[in-house]
């Protein structure tokens, strides 16, 4: 299944929601890790990965940008309490 999605996607990473995005990388991940694929898949498999975590970090740094505009000043860290 894993290696199924991974072919089918025909869309561009830059198209792609990070929703999207995560869960083509969980199943490249997985292929990858079932050790099943030639070295030529593989290495094709690999490069959509890193273009896929690029992509993600990118993602989310848009929408950390974004919070921290909407907060403003009132934007805190989060601190574990200490028990």
């Amino acid at each position: 299944m894993a290696k199924a999605s991974a072919k089918k996607s025909e869309k561009p990473v830059e198209e792609l929601s990070y929703e999207e995005a995560l869960a083509e990388l969980e199943g490249i991940v997985e292929s990858l890790e079932d050790g099943q694929s030639q070295l030529e898949e593989s290495m094709k498999l690999f490069e959509r990965g890193q273009a896929l975590v690029t992509h993600c970090g990118a993602l989310l740094e848009s929408a950390q940008l974004k919070v921290q505009k909407l907060a403003g000043e009132s934007l805190v860290a989060f601190e574990e309490e200490s028990e």
